[in-house]
């Protein structure tokens, strides 16, 4: 019997208050309110199609900008993700996905390896959507990436309109991550010729 693979992490500073609670085996099921239009809906379609249940709640400085509470809030995601899975054993490790938003089509490839590395190239040359700035979905990847101790390669190859083209990359590494946290049945222990993750 499987035991439950979830976390839940507060992380509180003079910038941001977040809590954040991942099961890894749910169905998709989220709350999400974390002060950041944009990224509130970026995560729902994130908590969907990896069919995590993700709970998140941020609370931030916006009234100066979202870049803390959007950095914070990866940083967090990303360590639940990472205590969700424990010491990794039998997981799949490595997953791909490819997915198409309208006119925009994304890559992404993950390894749950430990070591953490991101990689993104975006086609799509906007740098906003209303007032949020595009940038800063680099500082969450970034932060994500890290503390979920993963090897992350996002690749956009078109798509003129932003919101199509970001919403193809979240779903991606959505569906990407959902195989990698996956069980493989054949998988004794952990997945990597050092013994350790």
């Amino acid at each position: 019997m499987m035991t439950q693979r979830s976390a839940r992490i507060r992380r509180k500073t003079s910038e941001t208050d977040i809590d954040v609670s991942l099961a890894i085996d749910g169905g998709g099921r989220c709350r999400i309110d974390c002060g950041v239009p944009f990224m509130n809906h970026m995560l729902e379609l994130f908590a969907r199609h990896s069919l995590m249940d993700v709970t998140i709640r941020a609370k931030g400085d916006v009234e100066v900008d979202y870049h803390h509470t959007v950095e914070d809030v990866g940083l967090v995601l990303g360590s639940a993700l990472d205590k969700a899975l424990g010491d990794r054993q039998g997981i799949v490790r490595y997953g791909a996905a490819f997915v198409p938003m309208d006119e925009a089509l994304s890559r992404v490839v993950v390894d749950l390896g430990g070591r953490p590395f991101l990689v993104k190239e975006m086609s799509c040359r906007k740098r906003k959507i209303l007032d949020f700035s595009l940038d800063l979905v680099d500082e969450f990847l970034r932060a994500f990436t890290v503390q979920g101790r993963m090897n992350l390669h996002i690749r956009q190859f078109y798509g003129q309109e932003a919101h199509h083209s970001y919403e193809s990359v979240f779903k991606a590494m959505a569906r990407a991550l959902r195989e990698a946290c996956g069980m493989d049945p054949r998988e004794k222990g952990v997945p990597s010729s050092k013994g350790k993750i």
